[in-house]
């Protein structure tokens, strides 16, 4: 296949997979986004093709869609996998910005599922810090800010563990 044909179908199998995502079609999106790997794997090296861009795209929608299948451990290193590429290179204005607060939201999500409250926590209020300071248009992630802002309502303040009842501190026992 000529390398030109393997981009384009990466590339649409990528956007097919994003809006399967967002119509909660999490198996679908899941096959899609193995479908993007495929075809950008066919891409010679020597084709100036970003290939560590384009998979942290596809590791975006993929954590998204294993969180939403419940696959947690594996939705959670997609994650990492996204972030690892967005957070040295990513720009929060450009259309990779979308896919970086996915990916960080779809992290909260996993680490979520894994009963890692504390840090789940940390990873939806970045996404909704992330949210409000994109100035570019929003193009459905108005449903991810809700999402966010549920989970934060949801997690309350995970920070401080839960005490439990007659619970006395230390320094009480010794006063």
């Amino acid at each position: 296949m000529k390398p030109l044909r393997s981009v384009a179908d990466a590339y649409l199998a990528l956007s097919v997979g994003e809006r399967q995502l967002q119509d909660g079609l999490h198996a679908e999106s899941a096959a899609s986004c193995r479908s993007a790997m495929d075809a950008a794997r066919s891409i010679p090296a020597e084709e100036a093709f970003d290939h560590a861009g384009f998979d942290a795209f596809v590791h975006a929608v993929l954590a998204g869609a294993l969180t939403g299948l419940g696959d947690y451990g594996t939705g959670l290193e997609s994650a990492d996998l996204a972030l690892y590429y967005f957070n040295r290179r990513g720009e929060l204005e450009e259309d990779g910005g979308k896919l970086w607060i996915r990916a960080v939201f779809s992290r909260g999500a996993a680490l979520e599922g894994l009963g890692r409250r504390d840090e789940a926590f940390q990873s939806f209020r970045m996404a909704c810090e992330m949210l409000d300071e994109r100035n570019g248009g929003m193009g459905g992630l108005e449903a991810l800010r809700n999402a966010a802002a549920e989970a934060l309502t949801r997690l309350g303040r995970a920070t401080e563990p839960e005490k439990p009842a007659g619970y006395r501190a230390w320094w009480e026992f010794w006063s």
